[in-house]
């Protein structure tokens, strides 16, 4: 398995918890859900767990081993993931 590190870096945020203000940075080492709210946690996991086993995602016309993500609330909080190098 390949258990890649997963830097999350929250790009806009109008959060009404709270929970995420623009620049903060995550950097993920398992799946454990990082200080987010669990509705945006819920639209990205698949993400992470995918760029995590090494799995490079469609971005536009190109592949990355990143994305961008939305916050299903209005759309408050933009965040970005990527894959951290080993």
């Amino acid at each position: 398995m390949a258990n890649f590190k997963i830097k999350l870096e929250i790009l806009e945020s109008r959060c009404r918890s709270g929970y995420c203000k623009k620049g903060d940075v995550f950097i993920l080492e398992n799946d454990i859900c990082p200080p987010i709210c669990a509705e945006l946690w819920n639209c990205i996991y698949p993400y992470v767990f995918a760029l995590q086993n090494g799995a490079v995602l469609d971005d536009g016309d190109a592949k990355s081993k990143s994305f961008t993500a939305k916050c299903p609330d209005e759309e408050r909080v933009i965040i970005r993931g990527e894959v951290i190098e080993k």
